[in-house]
Order: structure tokens, then sequence, then C-alpha cells
């Protein structure tokens, strides 16, 4: 199975505006493992990466032949929206959206061909597919990214409303990439979902924190998705929803929606 390659840290961007988190992934793709009981990546969380991908349907990703989603953020002045087919076994992305104009755009190519794309492509449309596809299955990314350091910091009080939760940290290593020492604080509930999520920024670009809720939980075949992001950036309001969630199973020509 064919995971997004990424080095070791995670940004904001979209198309040159800074709003949401994005990996800084390579252009080069190549199947990889996902580490295993046996052989983890660096983790030493009480609750494990590997418990928390479980429960988001990583054990099953594999049947998975094709994901479609629309990732939407709105914040003061902004409403973006992106759509987008991934097909991760070949690693094909297909994109319909729009560009800094406004004008409608569509785009279909397969990630580890990138250097041969339009500098659109490579430089905007590529970007976007990686930070959506983080929204959508951050879970997933934070056990298979091996650079990842994960651990457990055990109950704390919720960031936003009452309530607490296990306090399950994601830092990048503090070399390589856009923005170094990139943090992301996962907030897990006693069924293993996360409940909110933190960004901290380890440069100095903006917006340097957000806090965000997980909520609007479907699930689309094996996988199981948080569909709305309510909270802050930098202390401005901020919303990011991803819809039209339906997944295509090995061997179906038909796709199953999120329920």
């Amino acid at each position: 199975m064919t995971k997004l390659k990424c080095s070791n840290t995670i940004r904001f961007l979209f198309f040159g505006v800074l709003v949401l988190g994005v990996t800084s992934c390579s252009r080069q793709q190549a199947p990889q493992q996902s580490p295993t009981p046996e052989q983890p990546a660096n983790r030493t969380a009480a609750i494990s990466a590997e418990q928390i991908a479980r429960t988001y349907g990583v054990d099953s990703f594999d049947q998975i032949e094709a994901i479609r989603y629309t990732w939407t953020a709105q914040f003061p002045g902004v409403n973006l929206s992106r759509s987008w087919v991934w097909e991760p076994k070949k690693d094909q992305v297909s994109y319909e959206g729009k560009d800094k104009d406004g004008k409608p755009v569509k785009a279909t190519y397969v990630r580890s061909q990138l250097n041969n794309q339009p500098a659109n492509v490579k430089d905007e449309i590529d970007p976007g597919f990686v930070n959506d596809n983080y929204w959508l299955l951050f879970p997933l990314h934070a056990y298979w990214d091996k650079s990842a350091n994960v651990t457990s910091q055990g109950t704390k009080p919720l960031p936003l409303g009452n309530g607490s939760a296990e306090l399950v940290v994601v830092k990048y290593p503090s070399d390589g990439g856009y923005t170094p020492g990139d943090t992301w604080d996962l907030y897990i509930g006693k069924d293993n979902r996360v409940e909110q999520m933190v960004y901290h920024r380890g440069g100095p670009r903006k917006p340097s924190l957000v806090s965000v809720t997980w909520e609007g939980y479907k699930k689309a075949g094996p996988l199981l998705v948080s569909t709305d992001h309510n909270g802050t950036a930098d202390g401005n309001t901020i919303r990011v929803s991803i819809t039209g969630v339906a997944v295509k199973l090995t061997g179906s020509e038909n796709w199953i929606d999120a329920q």
C-alpha cells in the first residue's frame, strides 16, 4: 500500500495564503510499510499511535481502492473549497477547484510522476492535496510517519470548552522541511477517538496556534473520519469541514458514502 511520503515537518499553506496544516511532503512517491507492533516507530505513548490508527480503520486501509471528498475552510474573509479523488494504490489524484483568480481548475496526475506536471500542479495543487488529506486521515498519518515522535502526557483539560481527555503529542523533528518542530496535540477520548486537536507551529510564520474540535464522525466503508472542525487560528474563528466523503473498495465499482 502506498502512503504519502513525507519529510519531517508540517506547514500551513494555500496558494501562498497561510491557512491550515499541511505536511512538507516529497514530490516523489514510493511504497513503504507502516510500522508493526514488533517494530514501531518512535513510540512511547500509553495510548499508542497504533491504537488510535486502528480506531480509524488502518488495518483495513488496503481494501481502499479510492477515496473522494471535498475539503472546505472558512475563516474571516476567506472561503476555500477543493474536491479530490485519491486512488492510494496507484497514488493517483484527481482535483477540482479554483485558482487564485477564481477560475475553475481540474487536474489528474500520479504523484510519482509529479516532476512532469505543470507548475500549478507541483506548486499549488499537490501541496493542497497533502494538506487536505492530512485533515481527513491524520490519525493514520501519525502512525505511518516514522519520523514522528508520539508520546502520551496523561489526562489533561480540553483546550476548548469543558472536560478532559488523554493528551497524545505528535512532534516532528526540529530539522528539515518547511517549519521544523511542528507539534500536534491530540486529545483522545475513552473510545480512542480524537476529540480536539491543537497545532503548534515550529517556525515564525502564522498562524502559530490552531485549536479545533474533531466532531461530525462518520464511517465510510472501513474508515472512520471526522467531518467537522471548529475553533480558532491565532484567535480568529475558523471552521474546516469535509463533505461528500465516500470510498470505493477493491473489486467494486460502487461508491460507499460516509454515514
